[in-house]
């Protein structure tokens, strides 16, 4: 990546959780980052007006019903071109005027922007951690091909990044990712099965988007990101542990082979790891709010309940099961997930589907890419049946 700036960074998915961050980051840091493609899903609105303040060479609306509307409220800018479709937003990804491409789509989106963004050699700051959990193998071995960095904007897996900076010539004996529980820390299963979709949303500590809410609710996101970090890091699957740090201070640690561990700390805010992926190799000066150990006297520690949160176990079954389980588990969740918020089935549920799912849909020990293209589809469709079972 370039050291120099300003860096020029395409970021797809800019209406949501992420990208509105990271807009705010590239506002915090005038003259340091030139915004060169904008994208959404269905926020016509809202990415219009982003559109009109950065003024991008290209935005791309999903939901190719808007692109009428996108494409007429930015009539007045000729410098951008407004795209509609995931080929468009695929095509855009791929384009030479970005130095940085930040993916923050959510779930199985970001799969081929992604690839098409790595085989243009472009530095991918991932925030769709989806990418890696269905095509680890795949896309590290694309990155490595064409020397892209792959700068994790997770809080946890930013962690242990910047935890490994100088460590390069000292090997890992583990990692430790820390979940702070979630709303229903310490809660059982025969009380999980009454909580509602309104409790599920009301994270502790993090502002997210419905889906990664309700993810980190089942611990499903902590799953997400154990598969995540293998490929990220390079691990064996028992280099990879979970701690519950209700406090969200500690981010993640890493532990070396002399018994040293490294933690990197700070407050709940996703706008310090993404600046970080978008800066990086530099530490921009910014006025985030400071951590403070006097406002935190205690840090506390507990293990994952993964028989009440049975997704998380999954998550490390399909890890060990290898080729394309992990992909089966992520289109399988992402189905569960929207059905729970439409109110079609209860939280426990969504791990029925998923573990129905893992056990139903045709294993690959080595897929290709157009094999997780066509897992994906067969996931869906079979755990949309399952859950038609249940209504």
């Amino acid at each position: 990546m370039l050291s120099d700036f300003p860096k020029r960074v395409s970021l797809l998915g800019s209406t949501g959780s992420i990208g509105t961050q990271a807009l705010d980051v590239v506002r915090a840091q005038p003259g340091r980052f030139q915004v060169t493609a904008l994208s959404a899903q269905s926020n016509a609105e809202l990415l219009i007006a982003q559109a009109r303040e950065f003024r991008p060479a290209a935005v791309v609306i999903g939901d190719e019903a808007k692109y009428p509307q996108v494409r007429d409220a930015l009539a007045s800018l000729p410098e951008t071109e407004v795209l509609a479709g995931p080929d468009a937003l695929t095509e855009v990804a791929g384009r030479p005027d970005a130095d940085v491409v930040l993916t923050a789509m959510v779930g199985y989106a970001g799969l081929l922007p992604t690839v098409a963004a790595i085989r243009a050699g472009k530095d991918i700051a991932l925030a769709n951690k989806e990418t890696l959990v269905v095509a680890g193998q795949l896309i590290t071995g694309l990155a490595q091909e064409h020397g892209v960095q792959l700068l994790p904007v997770d809080s946890e897996h930013s962690a242990i990044f910047q935890c490994l900076v100088g460590e390069e010539r000292n090997p890992i004996e583990k990692i430790i990712l820390t979940a702070s529980g979630g709303p229903f820390r310490g809660r059982t299963r025969e009380q999980l099965a009454q909580v509602t979709k309104a409790q599920a949303l009301k994270h502790p500590n993090w502002d997210m988007g419905a889906k990664i809410t309700i993810d980190s609710a089942s611990l499903m996101n902590k799953g997400l990101e154990v598969i995540e970090a293998k490929w990220l890091f390079n691990l064996r699957n028992e280099q990879i542990d979970v701690v519950v740090h209700p406090q969200s201070i500690i981010h993640s640690l890493v532990q070396f082979e002399d018994g040293s561990l490294k933690a990197q700390l700070g407050l709940p805010d996703m706008k310090l790891p993404i600046q970080y992926a978008l800066g990086y190799p530099q530490r921009l000066p910014n006025q985030f709010p400071r951590f403070s150990f006097l406002e935190y006297p205690q840090l506390t520690f507990e293990q994952p309940d993964t028989t009440a949160f049975r997704n998380l176990a999954l998550a490390f079954e399909a890890l060990k099961r290898g080729g394309n389980a992990a992909c089966i588990l992520n289109a399988a969740n992402e189905i569960a997930v929207a059905a729970f918020l439409r109110d079609e089935i209860g939280f426990l549920e969504m791990s029925d589907v998923v573990e129905s799912s893992l056990a139903r849909v045709s294993y690959l020990a080595t897929p290709s890419l157009d094999d997780y293209v066509l897992t994906d589809q067969e996931t869906r469709r079979v755990a949309r049946e399952l859950i038609s079972t249940r209504v």
